[in-house]
């Protein structure tokens, strides 16, 4: 079987077995899914209590503001980070911390000893977990799935971030209701439960490079590595700079969208059940997406699934009711996952296993570098025009982009083949070997 740059000497049997019998995968997508509906649970239950115990929407946005920017803050550093060290080490600490701060903040709400600055600390460290767990799941994926194996994979990657946000808010709400510590109980619970399922999941231990080698190196200067690789990569560039556009007018559509459905006379219920259908298509999207994602070319996938989206935002402002959105919203996040699908194993055939953590990294901080700017260009948009003429405005800029894109050489070309190992292998790196 043909194995990705980086995989070379690599014992394993999960090469001759299906997915669903891959144990180290599942185990280790079980304890992402169960974390990921823990903190689902308290995405709503958080700002509720801050709510209940302030009065003030502001300490609740303080709160939401300090986890972002802990994550944003310390992305690159953990990538590198996980591109050293020990990556089942690093998993299991971040998860375990993760749960101490969970439980620290149930013990708190339970005592009635809970203040604004508990919640902003903890929001920090949880945030700061987040930050190292995300790319040694990334980095896990690719030392412990065939590449034959990877669209599956990573279609069961999306449907479990679709399911879990589809259904964790709802009974993040219902058990708040039961108590205002039982979704934080139940959030503590989940990460235990996650952090022995990663145990179990054996994550290969080291990349590439040795240790020793990597603490000759600074941060810095492995950091501006990937930035660099990402740079001399052609059609890869070029999809990353589309995905950013993509992110920045996809973030901007929802306050309009919101105002939209207020101008038709629909109240707060109504706005959630429209909001509703980027769930449902999402979940559906990702059940479809290991499919979609083998029939194009990223270089291809990535324009269509553009118009695509702008397409059905502008449909939104059709003049039908307050109930209509929710049918074009159900199309983009139809349609996203499997470009989600496509460039995840893009990313994993073409980046050297040593680069995995910050190159993540790197895509992850692109990624979230334009996108506080949508809201602010939505809100602005609907101030001046209202919320039908924003969406039609958002929706002919992703027209644009995606005719862009189309015309672009280096997208219409590129196919993520990954490119021949011996210029892809990073300055200074052996070839690579991961224990498991």
């Amino acid at each position: 079987m043909e194995r990705a740059p980086g995989t070379r000497g690599r014992r394993s049997v999960t090469d001759h077995v299906p997915l669903r019998r891959n144990a180290r995968f599942q185990l280790l997508w079980a304890g992402s899914a169960i974390s990921q509906l823990g903190s689902e649970l308290t995405r709503l239950a958080m700002p509720l209590l801050v709510l209940a115990l302030t009065g003030s929407p502001g300490a609740a946005g303080i709160v939401a503001g300090a986890r972002t920017v802990a994550f944003v803050a310390v992305q690159m550093p953990a990538g590198v980070w996980v591109d050293r060290w020990d990556r089942r080490r690093t998993l299991l600490a971040a998860q375990g911390l993760q749960a101490l701060a969970s439980a620290l903040l149930t013990a708190l709400i339970v005592t009635g000893q809970v203040r604004l600055w508990h919640f902003v600390t903890l929001a920090v460290l949880d945030g700061l977990c987040a930050a190292f767990i995300g790319p040694v799941q990334e980095t896990a994926i690719r030392g412990i799935v065939p590449p034959g194996q990877l669209h599956a994979a990573y279609a069961q990657e999306e449907a479990r971030t679709h399911a879990a946000g589809l259904i964790g808010p709802p009974l993040g709400g219902l058990l708040y209701g039961l108590g205002r510590a039982v979704p934080f109980v139940v959030d503590t619970l989940t990460f235990l439960a996650a952090t022995l399922l990663y145990a179990f999941a054996k994550v290969p231990r080291r990349p590439a490079a040795s240790p020793r080698e990597a603490e000759r190196r600074s941060m810095r200067k492995e950091a501006a590595e990937a930035v660099a690789w990402l740079w001399r990569r052609r059609g890869l560039r070029e999809v990353t700079a589309a995905v950013m556009v993509l992110n920045l007018l996809g973030g901007a559509f929802l306050i309009p969208l919101i105002v939209l459905v207020g101008e038709r006379g629909g109240d707060a219920r109504v706005t959630g059940a429209v909001l509703a259908g980027l769930g449902i298509g999402g979940l559906a999207g990702a059940l479809l997406s290991g499919r979609v994602s083998r029939l194009l070319p990223p270089g291809k996938l990535l324009p269509a699934v553009v118009a695509v989206f702008g397409a059905a935002l502008a449909a939104t402002a059709l003049p039908w009711g307050a109930w209509w959105p929710m049918i074009p919203l159900v199309f983009i996040t139809l349609s996203t996952p499997s470009l989600n699908v496509v460039m995840n194993v893009v990313i994993a055939r073409m980046v050297p296993e040593a680069m995995l953590g910050r190159m993540g990294a790197v895509l992850s901080m692109g990624g979230m570098a334009l996108k506080p700017l949508g809201p602010v260009i939505g809100g602005a948009l609907a101030a001046a025009l209202g919320g039908a003429g924003a969406l039609v405005v958002l929706g002919a800029l992703l027209g644009l982009t995606a005719a862009a894109a189309v015309l672009s050489r280096e997208l219409r070309h590129f196919t993520g083949e990954p490119p021949e190992a011996a210029d892809d292998a990073p300055a200074g790196d052996e070839a690579p070997h991961t224990p498991a």
